[in-house]
């Protein structure tokens, strides 16, 4: 998918009502379905899954704030950021007085709308922009939200690209918000876009589309025996801000994965900072019982920009660039952990005579000569069956590119043996 791709996607996802359950998710994961095969997972309400029980399933059909004169001054039917998530049913007639402790706005952005939930504990509640809120006399209001709140599912999807091996890459993001772009559809889009980009690759890639918090709670709690096999992984969210990538780091701290991202941002503005346990869903893949070396890839993080939990996070606040920006840093983390590797030098007494192997020459046309030769010397010399080609990488300050391009015209000459997997 190109960066348009991705942007349309995100486009078509927006209006769609999305919360932890409900049908929003469904017809979320039914569009996603027609880009890549997914396994659709339905786990009913009360089941228990690890400290947490799956909640009721919420639904809505509409909602609004009614003057006198009929006119909608609160419309779901506009935004579906206008109601509360998981909002019961109500049906009355109020004053504004009555109404205040029900209503959610910005003071300090007053133009914005914010997106609150309530999922846990049966309240109702609308949000406004402090402009409309400012403008409404004291009423009556007719107040009404049709939803359900009744025993239903809680919805999640698996898309997984088989490997030559069993080692799994998790890639998860959440589909449990509503008309947000940037966090999470651009998630969703860019994750579907690295999906159906992978073909035959080394490890296992199991992508995870599911509600936040209560959806990875959910998948490891079903999924306890094969949690095992998760050799690295990447939540994905945040992903088409003009802001610069940044990468948490998993609780491990120094994982494959963390060691891997490291490499592949220093070659573009970044920011690195280290596991915290708030966040998305890293901190319940990297809870203690589980510690997966699982870090977070985002542009801009979470709270980290105005528009963040807001209706000002729409379709034009993500740009294909970002989106696309974002998926070429993912791409080469991929690159990485399918190319990495341990090596033997054949030849470890002294510098092997490289020009009379043609080496020079059939390097010369995938990178830049000096580096390519540069590549050369340091595989050489750190391929003690000990270290790996991120080692290399790590230790050299080279592209990792150019030292598995490297390694690959080494091994072609005979100087290079390959005796373990790396990542």
């Amino acid at each position: 998918m190109t960066g348009e791709e991705m942007h349309a996607l995100v486009e078509r996802l927006y209006p769609l009502c999305r919360s932890i359950t409900g049908d929003g998710v469904r017809a979320t994961l039914e569009i996603v379905g027609e880009h890549l095969e997914l396994d659709v997972h339905e786990v009913p309400t009360g089941t228990q899954v690890l400290d947490w029980t799956i909640p009721k399933e919420w639904n809505i059909r509409d909602a609004y704030i009614k003057d006198r004169a009929g006119n909608r001054v609160v419309d779901f039917q506009r935004s579906n950021l206008h109601v509360v998530g998981y909002s019961v049913p109500v049906s009355a007639t109020m004053t504004l007085a009555e109404l205040r402790p029900h209503l959610h706005t910005l003071p300090a952005q007053p133009g914005l709308v914010p997106y609150r939930t309530s999922y846990y504990a049966e309240t109702w509640g609308f949000c406004l922009s402090q402009d409309t809120l400012d403008g409404m006399d004291e009423g009556p209001y007719e107040v009404v939200i049709d939803s359900t709140l009744a025993d239903g599912h809680l919805t999640y999807a698996e898309h997984v690209v088989p490997g030559r091996t069993g080692d799994e890459v998790l890639i998860s993001c959440h589909v449990c918000h509503p008309s947000l772009a940037n966090d999470n559809l651009a998630g969703i889009a860019v994750a579907t876009a690295l999906a159906g980009r992978l073909k035959e690759p080394r490890h296992t890639y199991r992508f995870l589309f599911a509600p936040g918090t209560i959806g990875a709670i959910t998948w490891l709690a079903r999924n306890r025996e094969r949690t095992g096999r998760v050799r690295h992984g990447l939540t994905l969210a945040c992903a088409g801000d003009p802001g610069a990538l940044t990468y948490k780091r998993s609780r491990r701290g120094d994982a494959p994965i963390d060691r891997a991202m490291a490499l592949v941002l220093r070659e573009r503005p970044h920011t690195v900072v280290d596991f915290s346990p708030y966040g998305y869903d890293e901190r319940q893949f990297c809870s203690p019982g589980f510690n997966l070396p699982v870090g977070s890839l985002t542009r801009t993080p979470y709270a980290g920009y105005p528009e963040y939990h807001t209706s000002g996070d729409d379709v034009g606040f993500v740009s294909p660039q970002a989106m696309a920006d974002t998926l070429e840093a993912l791409w080469a983390a991929v690159e990485v952990l399918e190319h990495d590797g341990r090596y033997e030098n054949l030849s470890p007494y002294g510098e092997p005579q490289l020009g009379r192997r043609g080496l020079y020459g059939s390097l010369g046309g995938r990178s830049d000569t000096k580096q390519a030769q540069m590549a050369m010397l340091w595989v050489l010399n750190l391929s003690d069956g000990e270290h790996s080609l991120m080692d290399v990488a790590g230790r050299s300050g080279l592209p990792f590119r150019a030292v598995a391009e490297a390694a690959a015209a080494l091994e072609g000459a005979g100087l290079l043996k390959r005796v373990g997997e790396g990542a």
